[in-house]
């Protein structure tokens, strides 16, 4: 009979026995921070990291990221453990990089890190002989929904199909052997190591053009339309919404523009926009969105400008698999005792896990041990041993328990799992059609054109 206690305590010995390759793995990562799609040092390196545990190196082809396979001989459920590639943009951070600004202020570089000391645990021959079934080691590009224009780009190409990292990987077929997966997000706590959240928002993204008519801005204002202006009031416009939004449905928008004229003597014809609307629940998630364009739109008609929206699907709310989450505190309360975990509600930032949420069982535990603000210039990873070392510890533990004995657990999650899809191909039906009903719809009104606003398309009338 197997000592459960014991084999968890070998784990965790096991665990400490990796320090030195995770913490590699992680300085590397922080210095060679790359944004979405475009983080081939951090996946070649990666490869060769797992290419020297004696892994098979799957890569995809035209992008960054791969997967790797651990079978244990035994039939039995597919668990996929998976680590972000992708950092974001941070220019003032002190680590940031000085050409491209791409800063590790997200925390991503953790993930893939203990994704790596969890597959040299697992490999070990005392786990893996307990195990019935597979892991699946998944370095996943692009989770930061962000540089929109130039992923766009990519789309128009045939590159990718998708903006979002993991939803790219599930149109692939990355995740079609996959039963369930796991995944850890670094965090920021003074007393506890470890939090679980019951789920997150999703997102539409937004990249927004105004066209307006250059002119001298001292000599002939008046000969110019002012595409500036048109998005300034646009923005206030979509300010003036936010009472309307019920705190119910964790509603967030948050636009920044990204190119706003060339030179201050010149009225700006072209004005560019990058947003999101988030939301707790996809129905709501849309309905908003139909006002924030009516918003964009009316501004720009008030000007005599055009303005071009492309709306792009960017997540899923996330909702965590109960099962799941009971087990991974279990196993965080047998390693390291009562009293370190912190139990937080719903969270209003948005990740592409929630997509793999509506078709699989997904987690997404938090480990403390980073400091400052995410996504800030003093955001840095302050207690490696939290960060690094403790997933790798949980993330083993939980798949051996999910694995273990016939993979009992295992089975159990499949068995209790009801997605909010009955397949993929039903997912990407509904998130395409977010792209056919809403790409460049929006133009200038002039006498002979008006727009419906009542149709979420706005599709013009003459």
């Amino acid at each position: 009979m197997i000592d459960l206690r014991k084999e968890l305590q070998d784990i965790m010995s096991l665990a400490d026995t990796k320090r030195k390759l995770v913490f590699n793995a992680f300085e590397y990562i922080w210095k060679h921070p790359e944004i979405g799609y475009k983080e081939w040092k951090t996946s070649e390196y990666l490869e060769k990291e797992f290419s020297k545990l004696g892994y098979q190196v799957h890569t995809t082809r035209g992008i960054p990221g791969f997967i790797a396979d651990l079978d244990s001989g035994r039939k039995g459920p597919k668990v996929a453990i998976m680590g972000e590639l992708d950092a974001l943009m941070c220019a003032n951070h002190p680590d940031a990089d000085p050409e491209t600004n791409a800063v590790h202020a997200c925390g991503h570089c953790i993930q893939t890190a203990s994704m790596l000391g969890a597959a040299a645990v697992l490999k070990e021959e005392m786990v893996l002989k307990q195990l019935s079934g597979s892991v699946r080691f998944v370095a996943v590009p692009a989770e930061e929904t962000i540089d929109l224009e130039y992923r766009n780009k990519l789309i128009h190409k045939g590159v990718i199909k998708y903006v979002a990292g993991k939803i790219e990987f599930l149109h692939r077929g990355l995740f079609d052997e996959v039963d369930m997966a796991i995944m850890f997000h670094a965090d920021t706590s003074p007393d506890k190591l470890f939090k679980l959240i019951d789920g997150c928002d999703g997102c539409i993204t937004k990249h927004i053009e105004y066209s307006g008519v250059a002119a001298h801005a001292g000599g002939a204002p008046e000969k110019g339309i002012n595409a500036l202006y048109a998005a300034s009031l646009g923005l206030n416009a979509c300010n003036a919404l936010r009472e309307t939004f019920k705190e119910c449905d964790y509603i967030r928008y948050h636009p920044i523009i990204t190119s706003g004229g060339q030179a201050a003597n010149v009225i700006p014809d072209k004005v560019k926009m990058d947003t999101y609307v988030r939301a707790s629940k996809m129905a709501r998630m849309l309905e908003v969105n139909v006002t924030i364009n009516r918003a964009l739109a009316a501004s720009a008609a008030a000007m005599g400008a055009h303005v071009d929206i492309k709306d792009e699907h960017g997540n899923m709310p996330f909702h965590s698999d109960r099962i799941m989450n009971r087990l991974c505190e279990k196993v965080m309360t047998d390693l390291f005792g009562d009293d370190v975990i912190e139990h937080l509600g719903w969270d209003t930032q948005s990740s592409d896990i929630g997509d793999l949420s509506t078709v699989i069982p997904v987690i997404q535990p938090l480990c403390c041990g980073a400091v400052g603000n995410q996504h800030g210039e003093d955001y840095y990873i302050a207690d490696k041993e939290k960060c690094l070392i403790n997933p790798v510890k949980i993330l083993s533990a939980l798949v051996y328990e999910l694995l273990r004995s016939g993979a009992h657990m295992a089975k159990k999650v499949k068995a209790n799992y009801r997605p909010l899809y009955k397949n993929k191909e039903e997912y990407f039906r509904t998130i395409d059609a977010i792209r056919i009903e809403k790409e460049l719809v929006i133009y200038n009104p002039d006498d002979s054109i008006t727009l419906d606003f009542h149709n979420p398309a706005f599709h013009c009338q003459k």
